[in-house]
């Protein structure tokens, strides 16, 4: 399950992220998403756990708590597809 958490502390590493989400199972991947231009935190980032359950149990788990002094949302996270919503349309 890939599990998306915002509102990150800019000092948060992928290191980090992956120790929190290791209290409730095995975590796949980790990764802190980076500003390009600036090298800083852009305050988010994705983690994967390959159990479903452990991965729902992070998840209510830790949304809502505090790491480094900020609240943290974490959810599923929506996938990347998107449909075209602009009203165009096809004949």
């Amino acid at each position: 399950m890939n599990i998306f958490v915002a509102r990150l502390d800019y000092g948060v590493t992928s290191e980090d992220l992956r120790a929190v989400f290791e209290d409730f199972g095995e975590v796949d991947s980790a990764n802190v998403i980076m500003d390009k231009m600036t090298g800083r935190s852009k305050g988010f980032g994705f983690v994967e756990m390959e159990n479903e359950e452990d991965a729902q149990r992070a998840i209510n788990d830790l949304n809502g708590t505090s790491l480094r002094g900020r609240e943290i949302v974490v959810k599923v996270a929506e996938s990347r597809e998107r449909s075209n919503d602009r009203g165009s349309s096809r004949y």
